[in-house]
């Protein structure tokens, strides 16, 4: 006879039919609790549930480490991965995630599609990217996933963990909510990602506005595709799902956060106004869960090519939710319509957008870049130090290129790949992707 007090486990099993409610052996809390569980009523401050008392005190996030992870896509399969020498937090740059590490190990993981049925069956939606991690070593003890609710509105109240596996699904509750991500504690590992309720009230989430300028001739229609996307959303997917659709999309850095209402319309405006500029369609629905596929909501089509344009998204109440200012390089747009690089070495690649490199790469990327050079051994510490020792942002990038571009192809597009991962719009910019 089990103790009262102790929780009980449970995990589904799906039929063809429909799914049975398995007790399950008793295991540690940081696994999943069954549905009912969760279909009771929220307390009040979800992040106040018990922890696992195995593990230690969390961390503060200004404990967190940085990294940028390596990334192949093979096949298309999008990986993502990083190697971990010493126990601590770190966190992503890439895809926001946060590994709190209890030793070493090597972490792999990527972005995959969610099953909307099965999450459908159990009144369940999706509130962020479905992760499948991996590591051999079992050293992950926590795991962070970023979410886009506003606590103060109460919307993290409806959130927990889906984990997925070949046996069906659990259901985990977290043992902490912060302002930015879901913490949870695991042992196992496959797919994990955020779920709301989808019965939850349709609060405010933090979201993004981005857009992406199409290259055409000159003599035709120029458009700004805008995509209204979930904050939570790994923006180096979204530029590698535009790349696929159209090679010539340029993405547009723009500030891009603002606050959107699930399901609600919006409607997008311009300065200058419709008589010189069309936007199609007249209003669109903001769609939180637009975690696989990134179409844009509206386009922007005008004529005659301009050096900038004003933007307005408005809600229902015509109120503006986001506006902007989007400025065009017109020698960057007519340099887009140059011979294609495909026939030139990863050498000569560099040579040729150096100076471009030197002039416009940005301060914080260039540090990065050094920095990924000296983890892939492009560089050595004296090297290193040759390129700090320039007195200007300039003098150090020409220092860099002009060092990797001498050691070779295998160096060179070692730096160009990334550069790419650093900074997409420059290097889309610069044709390199």
């Amino acid at each position: 006879m089990s103790n009262i007090n102790e929780p009980q486990y449970y995990i589904l099993h799906e039929t063809v039919e429909n799914f049975t409610l398995c007790e399950r052996e008793k295991i540690p809390s940081c696994l999943s609790h069954s549905c009912p569980s969760l279909s009771q009523e929220p307390p009040a401050d979800i992040s106040n549930f018990p922890r696992s008392p195995s593990l230690p005190t969390m961390k503060l996030q200004g404990s967190f480490k940085e990294f940028t992870p390596d990334f192949t896509d093979d096949e298309g399969d999008g990986i993502y991965w990083f190697r971990c020498s010493s126990p601590g937090l770190y966190q992503c740059r890439e895809s926001g995630l946060v590994f709190d590490m209890r030793g070493e190990g090597d972490v792999s993981y990527r972005i995959v599609p969610w099953d909307r049925r099965l999450l459908s069956q159990h009144g369940k939606k999706p509130a962020g990217p479905l992760f499948d991690i991996s590591c051999q070593q079992q050293s992950v003890a926590q795991l962070h996933l970023p979410h886009c609710e506003i606590r103060s509105t109460g919307g993290c109240h409806f959130l927990s963990v889906a984990h997925m596996h070949d046996e069906g699904i659990d259901f985990i509750r977290p043992v902490k909510i912060t302002e930015t991500h879901v913490v949870i504690n695991i042992t196992g590992f496959s797919p994990f990602g955020n779920i709301k309720d989808e019965d939850s009230p349709p609060d405010l989430v933090q979201a993004l506005v981005l857009l992406f300028h199409k290259h055409l001739d000159p003599e035709s229609d120029h458009l700004i595709n805008v995509l209204m996307l979930p904050k939570n959303i790994v923006l180096e997917k979204v530029l590698r799902f535009r790349k696929k659709l159209d090679e010539n999309e340029v993405f547009l850095e723009t500030p891009p956060h603002c606050k959107l209402q699930p399901k609600q319309l919006y409607t997008l405006s311009t300065c200058p106004g419709e008589e010189l500029v069309l936007v199609q369609p007249t209003e669109g629905e903001f769609d939180p869960e637009s975690y696989d596929n990134y179409f844009p909501t509206f386009q922007v089509v005008y004529k005659e090519m301009r050096s900038r344009i004003k933007l307005f998204l408005r809600d229902s109440s015509s109120s503006s939710v986001w506006e902007r200012w989007v400025c065009f390089s017109t020698a960057r747009v007519r340099r887009s319509y140059g011979p294609t690089r495909q026939n030139l070495s990863p050498k000569e690649l560099l040579e040729e957008i150096r100076s471009s490199f030197i002039d416009r790469i940005s301060e914080s990327v260039l540090k990065k870049l050094q920095d990924k050079m000296l983890e892939k051994k492009v560089l050595n510490d004296s090297e290193r130090e040759d390129v700090e020792a320039g007195r200007t942002k300039r003098d150090k990038a020409r220092v860099l290129v002009d060092t990797v571009r001498n050691k070779g192809d295998a160096a060179s597009s070692e730096m160009i790949r990334s550069l790419c991962v650093l900074d997409p719009y420059l290097s889309g910019d610069l044709k390199l992707m």
